[in-house]
């Protein structure tokens, strides 16, 4: 069984549209979990409030009227619109759209869920953030720290308010860092967190996924696909979460203009074969990156 707390889309449905559907909702998640799946969270990234308003609400009406999906799908990941709007950290979000951390915002985001926001990624680093992770995890919201320059002092000051991981660690971070103070050495040393990374081939190169297995313990691991909405699809030219895109015949999906990742093309099981291929995780290892951790992270049990 494998939990994905990150999907973006699928088969050429963007959850982050304006164009969204309930019919392409519901035809994308169920293509998503006849690929292996078990339990995932659809991902709106950052966006202007009203696009949250629509694709929110009308993402929750599909799983009030689908039983299936709904047994599958236990609510929704914001990546944003909390984060930081730096170079780099910002990645293929648009700067335009980030917010300050607001918890009024936060309270009409999970009304126009019906509740049903179970993550929220939030710049560690912004001002606010610490009060903001306090307010959402008393709502029950599980609080991932990502798309940030953050400082170990502020990865401490996230987890001693609650939170509990980093979204795609080792990503949304600009290409050349400080070599000392930098937010993934960081995130390594803040053992509070859990990592949560994409090990799709392309994320994270074979030699830093051998370092975690290495010396981060799998119960501190969490490994999500970031599937976005050109997975499932053949390599060519797209437009993705707004972004001019090239997926390549190997599965690399990338803004050439930005320098950037724009997600992933993999599914979390083609992920898992990734790692398997590394012969650094033991299946029961595998089990916990990939179902365990996740499910406890947003509070299922398996």
């Amino acid at each position: 069984m494998i939990c994905d707390l990150q999907v973006n889309g699928f088969i050429g449905v963007d959850f982050s549209s304006p164009q969204l559907t309930a019919a392409a909702f519901r035809e994308a998640c169920h293509a998503m979990l006849q690929r292996g799946t078990t339990v995932f969270l659809p991902t709106v990234i950052t966006a202007p409030e009203s696009l949250y308003e629509r694709n929110l609400a009308l993402m929750s009406a599909v799983l009030e009227q689908d039983d299936e999906l709904a047994r599958h799908i236990p609510g929704f990941h914001l990546e944003g619109p909390f984060i930081s709007s730096a170079p780099g950290a910002v990645g293929a979000h648009d700067p335009a759209a980030v917010c300050a951390p607001d918890s009024a915002l936060f309270d009409r985001l999970l009304t126009y869920s019906g509740g049903r926001i179970k993550l929220l990624t939030v710049a560690a680093d912004v001002p606010g953030a610490d009060r903001l992770a306090r307010y959402a995890i008393g709502k029950g919201v599980a609080i991932s720290c990502g798309h940030h320059l953050a400082t170990a002092a502020d990865l401490s000051w996230m987890a001693e308010a609650g939170a509990s991981a980093l979204t795609h660690f080792g990503n949304g971070v600009p290409n050349l860092l400080h070599r000392h103070n930098n937010p993934i050495l960081a995130g390594l040393g803040e053992t509070r967190l859990k990592l949560m990374f994409i090990p799709d081939g392309h994320h994270l190169p074979a030699d830093f996924l051998r370092m975690l297995a290495s010396i981060i313990p799998a119960a501190r691991l969490i490994a999500t696909s970031d599937a976005s909405p050109a997975a499932g699809l053949p390599p060519g030219r797209y437009n993705v979460l707004g972004n001019d895109v090239v997926l390549e015949p190997n599965g690399r999906l990338h803004n050439p203009e930005k320098q950037c990742l724009v997600g992933s093309s993999a599914t979390l099981s083609e992920c898992v074969e990734v790692l398997r291929s590394l012969n650094c995780f033991t299946e029961a290892q595998l089990e916990a990156i990939t179902w365990e951790n996740p499910m406890n992270l947003i509070g299922l049990f398996s």
